[in-house]
């Protein structure tokens, strides 16, 4: 078992409604983790729209998915979160009472937080990678088939074939190269969904024969015990081939679901976790669930919405945390203390 970390609060999720409750808890002296599936903070606002434009937060007439985001960042620096990303929390185990709520929470990474109060705020779920329509390829993952890279090293001197034309494939082949004995990219066409200068960079290495790209798609794999020894390729004439390789990073896009959510004893409507609307509790005391992952009367799945659930999720969970200590409520304009913690004068 890894070292447990212990918190006063874990976040689940990094998207807009997360990093808000990192801000929300620090104004009340509550320390936070977050955890997120993905390799990077913004949630389905930077993975799925970082260029669309929002109307409806208050004070910005129009903002990008990606601009709120890195808002919330610059917002949430005085408080010096820690995030893990590229994790999915796979357990969260009550290790306390009702009365002082305390929790195990244990990630499919192998961390281990002990935390007086949770908050999902997982969106519609976690994001989880769309698996490629290849036979037999559950006895190779997280053995030589992986969907996410957590440490580089892992891949070290390996072969390392990565399938997709998107950032996430495009940005793996760039960052692998030179830790990889060799990384070989494959697309079914050879235009790509990534950013140009991404691109332009892998043309380069590929001039240089420094990575290898190929045309066509993964039909088979070979290999014993779970090892890959070889993709079975279809090739952009029709004609299948064997190309060696020990490892392989399919990157097909994500997709939302509940995932282990479902296993953690919280009562469930229709895939949503029913909340009060006086704290944003869910029917285990010391669990929150916040944003487009709670349900309850006159729900609004807005952005917004997720706001004002962290500003009361965030009173009630300082009772959890600091049963001692009386909170009183303060306005951030008229507060010195208040003022100090966020670095104005």
């Amino acid at each position: 078992m890894s070292e447990i970390v212990k918190t006063d609060a874990v976040i689940i999720g990094a998207g807009p409604v997360g990093l808000f409750a990192v801000f929300e808890l620090g104004l009340l002296d509550i320390r936070a983790h977050v955890i997120d599936i993905l390799p990077k903070v913004g949630g389905q606002c930077s993975e799925l729209y970082p260029e669309k434009p929002i109307y409806d937060i208050p004070g910005f007439p129009t903002i990008t998915g990606q601009g709120l985001v890195d808002n919330l960042m610059k917002q949430i620096e005085p408080f010096s979160p820690t995030f893990h990303f590229n994790e999915m929390v796979a357990s969260v185990e009550p290790i306390g009472t009702s009365a002082a709520p305390e929790f195990r929470v244990t990630t499919d990474g192998g961390d281990v937080f002990e935390t007086k109060v949770v908050l999902i705020a997982a969106g519609g779920g976690s994001f989880q990678p769309k698996k490629p329509p290849i036979a037999g390829i559950d006895a190779y993952e997280n053995r030589s088939v992986f969907y996410a890279v957590r440490k580089m090293e892992q891949f070290r001197g390996k072969r390392v074939l990565i399938v997709g034309g998107g950032d996430s494939a495009l940005d793996w082949a760039l960052n692998l190269h030179g830790v990889a004995d060799r990384v070989i990219l494959m697309h079914r066409r050879d235009a790509f969904r990534a950013a140009p200068h991404s691109v332009n960079a892998m043309r380069e290495l590929v001039r240089e024969k420094k990575m290898d790209f190929v045309l066509g798609q993964v039909t088979g794999l070979k290999g014993e015990g779970g090892q890959l020894s070889d993709a079975i390729v279809r090739g952009e004439n029709g004609e299948s081939f064997e190309l060696a390789c020990d490892t392989m990073l399919p990157f097909f896009g994500l997709t939302m679901k509940l995932g282990p959510i479902a296993e953690w004893g919280l009562n469930l409507n229709e895939n949503l976790i029913p909340v009060d609307t006086e704290k944003f509790e869910t029917n285990m005391p010391g669990i929150f669930a916040v944003g487009d992952i709670n349900t309850y009367p006159g729900k609004l799945k807005l952005i917004l919405s997720g706001f004002h659930e962290v500003a009361l999720a965030a009173q009630r969970a300082h009772r959890y945390i600091f049963p001692d200590k009386k909170l009183l409520f303060q306005y951030t304009t008229s507060s010195s203390s208040l003022q100090k913690k966020l670095g104005v004068s």
